[in-house]
């Protein structure tokens, strides 16, 4: 499809830069610097870069530095996630800890976000767009550690948090990152600050609607795509927007067979599946999608003056990451 092959096609480009900056001795922290990168990831993040740059007439090679610093900021909170939840596979393949031992993914993680500001600060930018960029990255990444705290008091609760908390929480850990991919391609072409606020919004928006959409598969999604068991986040008790709307509207027994599997590590493959079931049958798919939709809608509503090819691409994308399909 044209849309996935602009994003392969974008990822190579960054994937070689990535790599040029990753190098150094000692080799073994590189080498786990990089190994997520290696293995896997669509860069959509460095691609979000890339085209806000473009829609306002930027240039590729002004927006490269800082499309890399968001991949490797990216990368740096997969690696402290992963040691974080002790996940034993992503992208296929073994964690930085799980491979190269828990110090070693430590000190890759911190590499990787040091990086992140070296790239930006060696860059040729003027040096208020290079002070503009740290400033926000700076900020997005107090967001996603603000977030992934929201993230893990909300596990270690019994409550079941409102909707409201939900998208709080989602906003800092994963759209926060989305919001400065824009805002900083927009940077790297321009210092007008209405520019910067629409593409800022766009990636907001585009943000929490890829989080929502993601849960959404978390839940329901088919394990030959997922490369995870069906029902997943249901069973490590996830407080997602699927699962906190399945559990608001399930009755009666519905409401037990969800709660049985909910957060249970050990519940039979059958109750997962039956669970799942009855999440499909409240129609919460449908309700999903429409809140996923909104998100969409204002995020597209932030482009509404521009033109070009990579508004149009901008808008695919956000087409794409809606419709995934569970």
């Amino acid at each position: 499809m044209k849309k996935t092959k602009q994003i392969e096609k974008n990822a190579k480009i960054v994937n070689k830069y990535l790599n040029s900056k990753l190098k150094g001795n000692p080799k073994k922290l590189y080498d786990a610097a990089g190994h997520l990168i290696v293995n896997g990831g669509k860069r959509l993040r460095p691609y979000m870069v890339i085209k806000s740059c473009q829609i306002l007439k930027g240039k590729v090679s002004n927006a490269m530095p800082a499309a890399s610093a968001v991949e490797m900021v990216h990368n740096f909170s997969l690696v402290h996630d992963d040691i974080m939840d002790n996940d034993e596979m992503r992208h296929g393949v073994p964690t930085v800890h799980k491979k190269f031992g828990m110090p070693i993914a430590i000190l890759a993680g911190d590499v990787l976000f040091s990086k992140a500001f070296q790239v930006i600060t060696d860059s040729r930018l003027s040096a208020a767009a290079t002070t503009q960029l740290v400033s926000r990255l700076s900020k997005a990444c107090v967001d996603i550690c603000e977030g992934q705290l929201l993230d893990v008091k909300m596990a270690e609760e019994k409550k079941i948090p409102s909707q409201a908390e939900y998208i709080t929480m989602i906003g800092k850990k994963t759209a926060a990152l989305f919001d400065v991919s824009c805002a900083m391609g927009a940077i790297c072409s321009t210092n007008k600050p209405k520019d910067i606020s629409n593409l800022s919004s766009f990636g907001r928006n585009l943000g929490i609607a890829f989080q929502i959409t993601d849960d959404l598969i978390g839940v329901m999604g088919d394990p030959k795509i997922t490369k995870k068991p069906v029902g997943n986040d249901l069973r490590e008790g996830k407080k997602s927007l699927p699962i906190l709307m399945a559990i608001k509207s399930a009755k009666g027994n519905d409401k037990k067979i969800i709660l049985k599997a909910f957060g249970n590590s050990k519940v039979p493959k059958k109750d997962l599946s039956k669970a799942v079931e009855v999440i499909r049958s409240l129609g919460i798919e449908e309700n999903v999608r429409k809140q996923a939709l909104k998100y969409a809608e204002k995020a597209e509503k932030s482009l509404g003056q521009y033109s070009g090819p990579a508004k149009t691409e901008l808008i695919t994308l956000l087409d794409f990451v809606v419709k995934r399909s569970v």
